[in-house]
């Protein structure tokens, strides 16, 4: 029988079952502003549930310099997460990347995000790629039987390291001269509990991510302007289960629509400016009525959202909001950003990300500045809340990347 766990002082409170540490712990990563702890007066206050959300956090730097900003940018090394479809469209013909992220450091110092992406152009036409994501959530120390813990002198529980990792591949090939699409496939693995018990394991997942990207030029004025837009549906998949008679979870299944266009000014400098339109296709969880009984809550809630296929839940998700039409248009994330290139080697960013304030309430601008070298780059973004006392304020996000034709070319001497 799995004994009654207690946090050490008031760090965490939970019981025996793990469901409720578990939706602690993904509130935490969620990383909403405090209004998540108290719904406001009109009891509106309702954001979309989804269990792994580190794969809703945007892992590299340059995006997240612009504001969590990429289905349609120019491509890079880390289009893995944005839009593999942009891969064919790379001019090196392979590269490599690491991306470091502290997050909500402005609460703990030990949860972060670590991600390691790649790819690998086949001929003009095709390309293969893949990431590798790691998500701590740092140290958690729990006890067995506090009180009885505290009266015989002992100053230590039990500590334990959650995680959640994602492995992920994707192909990706050009249909014609400005249009491409890829399909990928993603495993999850979540371990957030603390015991391997009948009531507790270990989560998996399967997922797949469909993706198209149109990429041309357009005449405006005298400049020939690069014009792109990108589309990603991403983590269609199964739910999650951590074991028990708990019900399974969604995975964050996410639509992204992004446009960009890129103004060249001469030679050596352009100026991009670009818009993301970030939607979850995941059903919105139920609210209680007024003259709802808990009972007829609970089996409401078991039927129109635990029931629910992942498939089905897509679909569901574009109509089933409490408020009807305008609730649907408050759970779509905007973000605009731009960016300064000079000479393909020194680049400037910065951008806007907002969330409606009854779903979670991120807003922040965001800054960003990189530095490109025949072998290797170098980028960081820093977040700037607009809310207050947001945990997202002051996250930084680093991302080291490589050109392995720059590698080879080093090599060989002919650079």
């Amino acid at each position: 029988m799995t004994a009654t766990k207690e946090p050490m002082h008031s760090t965490i409170t939970t019981t025996s079952s793990n469901k409720r540490f578990r939706n602690v712990l993904l509130l935490l990563a969620l990383c909403a502003s405090p209004q998540l702890w108290a719904q406001d007066q009109q009891n509106r206050f309702n954001p979309v549930q989804y269990s792994v959300p580190m794969l809703a956090i945007a892992p590299e730097a340059r995006g997240g310099g612009m504001g969590d900003i990429g289905a349609a940018t120019e491509a890079d090394v880390n289009s893995q997460y944005w839009n593999p479809a942009k891969y064919p469209f790379c001019i090196a013909r392979a590269g490599a990347s690491l991306s470091y992220t502290p997050w909500l450091r402005k609460l703990v110092n030990d949860i972060n995000l670590a991600n390691l992406a790649g790819f690998y152009r086949i001929g003009d036409y095709s390309a293969i790629s893949g990431s590798l994501r790691y998500f701590s959530l740092g140290e958690v120390e729990f006890w067995d039987n506090y009180s009885e813990n505290i009266s015989s002198g002992a100053t230590s529980g039990m500590t334990i390291k959650p995680y959640e990792m994602a492995v992920d591949a994707a192909y990706s090939r050009m249909l014609s001269d400005y249009f491409s699409m890829s399909v990928g496939m993603r495993f999850i693995y979540s371990d957030i509990t603390f015991d391997y018990t009948s009531e507790s394991s270990p989560g998996t997942a399967f997922a797949a991510d469909i993706s198209m990207y149109y990429n041309n030029y357009v005449n405006i004025g005298r400049r020939e302007c690069g014009l792109a837009l990108g589309l990603n549906v991403s983590n269609i998949g199964s739910k999650i289960s951590y074991g028990g008679t708990d019900n399974s979870e969604f995975i964050p299944t996410n639509m992204r629509l992004g446009m960009n266009l890129t103004i060249p000014f001469d030679e050596y400098n352009r100026f991009s400016i670009a818009a993301d339109a970030n939607k979850l296709l995941v059903p919105t969880y139920p609210m209680q009525g007024s003259d709802e009984s808990g009972e007829e809550y609970t089996a409401r809630v078991q039927k129109e959202y635990y029931d629910v296929s992942p498939i089905a839940g897509i679909f569901k998700s574009f109509h089933d909001a409490p408020n009807g039409f305008e609730e649907e248009l408050q759970e779509i994330q905007w973000s605009i950003g731009c960016e300064y290139n000079y000479n393909d080697r020194f680049f400037l960013r910065a951008g806007y990300h907002d969330e409606h304030a009854n779903k979670g309430n991120r807003k922040y601008i965001t800054a960003g500045a990189g530095l490109k070298m025949n072998v290797f780059s170098i980028d960081a973004s820093y977040v700037f809340s607009t809310a207050q006392t947001n945990p997202l304020d002051q996250t930084m996000r680093f991302t080291l990347g490589f050109d392995l034709d720059g590698i080879t070319d080093l090599f060989s001497g002919r650079r």
